[in-house]
């Protein structure tokens, strides 16, 4: 079982966002799975320019560190994104990921691994960060199994509560990769959405060749 910890805080070694990510990835360790930590902001990842690329041929024009990331990301069973709150949302450095990832939610090509979130927060707003990571890989086709959201701007010692609460998130999410563990609403949009996404996409067969061979090959289309 192959767990990776994305961690979006530009503060590296001193992000407190970072000790969340860890926690979850400690957790899932200590259960039994092999893990990777990847600080986001350390790479080198342009912004998607819109220009439909990736769904005509599964390529991008850019060259830099998106390719090498999401090979790592389609090869893991879980995904554990953290970010702290940036005026409500996660940072330029994650927003920066997700936009590149367009192939993968018409390919719905996260379905059938597992994924949670973590957030620090200096006042407010943290779960609804967390949640929106949470809701990003739903999208992805991932399951979600919980989120950690810590505000510690008024109480240093809260990231310390926060930590344990990550190490029980990271045992969770190996257990839930090894028994296969449903949730049948987040089935229900699992469903829904790859059916869309099949008909968008068929709709567009002449100029989304990749995509299209993509469900295709999968025997969907």
């Amino acid at each position: 079982m192959k767990i990776i910890g994305i961690n979006a805080s530009p503060k590296g070694e001193k992000s407190q966002t970072r000790r969340l990510v860890m926690g979850v990835l400690e957790g899932a360790r200590q259960a039994g799975a092999d893990i990777t930590f990847v600080d986001v902001c350390g790479l080198d990842i342009h912004y998607c320019t819109a220009c439909g690329t990736c769904y005509a041929k599964g390529e991008c024009i850019h060259d830099d560190d998106y390719p090498a990331l999401l090979e790592k990301m389609l090869d893991a069973d879980g995904i554990v994104l953290g970010s702290p709150n940036y005026i409500n949302q996660v940072t330029a450095q994650l927003k920066t990921m997700l936009d590149r990832m367009a192939d993968v939610v018409h390919c719905q090509a996260l379905s059938g691994k597992y994924g949670c979130a973590v957030c620090t927060a200096g006042g407010a707003y943290a779960d609804e960060v967390a949640d929106y990571m949470n809701m990003a890989l739903l999208h992805f086709g991932a399951t979600t199994v919980g989120k950690v959201a810590v505000v510690v701007g008024a109480d240093p010692n809260a990231i310390v509560v926060g930590e344990k609460q990550a190490k029980e998130l990271g045992r969770k999410l190996e257990e839930s990769i090894r028994t296969k563990w449903k949730d049948p609403s987040q089935e229900k949009i699992h469903a829904e959405r790859k059916e869309n996404f099949k008909r968008l996409v068929s709709f567009n067969k002449g100029i989304w060749k990749h995509e299209y061979d993509y469900w295709k090959d999968l025997g969907e289309l």
